[in-house]
Formats: C-alpha cells, sequence, structure tokens
C-alpha cells in the first residue's frame, strides 16, 4: 500500500481542471482501495465506475462506503482483457499502466483506453516519473516522463497538462510521481 494517498490532491485537481460536470461518466482503473471514489462522490459525481484486479480491494472498498457506493459501478477485471461496454468521458489511472512491462500489456491497456474514452472525453495517468523508483511493491514498473507517455499513448491522445508530484507513502518514503493529462482525438 505505499501508494496510498488519504487525500488524492493532485488527481482532483486534474480533474477539476478538465471543467467536466458532475453528471460526467468516469473510471477510475485500478482504483481498488483509493480514496479517490470518496471524494468524487462527496462532490456531487453520481457516473463513477472502479476497476481493480482485486475483488477484496474493491469489497473493502464498497463497506467503507457503504450506502454511498450503491451507485457506483465494481468492476473487477484485468484492464489488458476488459472489454468495456460504456464509454466514459473521464478515464483516471493512478499507477496501474507502469506496472505493465510487456509491450503487448500496454498496447491491450491502450486498446481498452482507446474503447473507453469517448472522443473529447479526458485521461489522466500517473505513473512514476524518470527519477522514481525503479521498483513497486517488489514489483518492476516502467518509469514515464509526459513526452514518453504521450508518444506510448500514441496519435489518438493529445498530452494537455502534466505535473510533478512527490508522493510520501505511509512509510515516510517519497515517491516520484508525474500525472499526465491528456484529451482523446
Amino acid at each position: 500500500m505505499s501508494w496510498f494517498e488519504e487525500n488524492p490532491a493532485p488527481s482532483l485537481d486534474l480533474i477539476a481542471a478538465t471543467g467536466i460536470s458532475t453528471d460526467a461518466a468516469i473510471i477510475d482503473v485500478g482504483g481498488g482501495a483509493s480514496r479517490l471514489v470518496d471524494r468524487l462522490l462527496a462532490q456531487g459525481f453520481c457516473r463513477v465506475a472502479i476497476l481493480d484486479l482485486s475483488a477484496k480491494a474493491l469489497e473493502e472498498t464498497k463497506k467503507r462506503l457503504g450506502r454511498r457506493g450503491d451507485d457506483v459501478d465494481w468492476i473487477v477485471a484485468d484492464v489488458t482483457t476488459w472489454e468495456p461496454s460504456s464509454a466514459y468521458d473521464l478515464w483516471h489511472d493512478r499507477a496501474a499502466l507502469h506496472f505493465l512491462t510487456e509491450p503487448a500489456d500496454r498496447d491491450a491497456y491502450i486498446g481498452s483506453l482507446t474503447k473507453a474514452v469517448r472522443p473529447g472525453g479526458h485521461v489522466i495517468i500517473a505513473t512514476f516519473a524518470p527519477d522514481g523508483p525503479e521498483r513497486c511493491s517488489g514489483l518492476p514498473i516502467v518509469r514515464y516522463d509526459p513526452d514518453e507517455l504521450a508518444s506510448t499513448l500514441g496519435p489518438a491522445f493529445k498530452l494537455v497538462d502534466s505535473k510533478r508530484h512527490d508522493h510520501v507513502t505511509p512509510g515516510g518514503n517519497t515517491q516520484r510521481f508525474q500525472f499526465s493529462r491528456f484529451l482523446r482525438n
């Protein structure tokens, strides 16, 4: 849980910068135990989906939210094989993509992303920055700067904004992230 943030301020700031309305469809990829859903619901967002590999993480979040989570769309899936059944106005990923170290997995992720986000929709992806850790939770990762991430996503996505963030883990260590915001062409 080194990724854990009680207040996901960098994500919330970038979501606010998109200007989307509270009835926009949002998906949080890899958001199982994240507090982002709590904050989105508190801000009045009403069409939120959470996709995660871990049914246990989603169950814990459902339990934490109680009745507030009744309208959340809970999706247990691997983003690299997931077939979206609806279009989203905003895709949020804080630290899922950087675990995909194989090109085929990244291509599959981008395929799901492209199918899921409507043209004109927004994409926010946070990864470890080039000077961030080389491993997370004992697993290898891929570090990105905003231009490398834009190149990885390809021409269907236009880089709009990026910012660095020094995340202090629950254990007190600093991890350097970069957050990038894109528009789907």
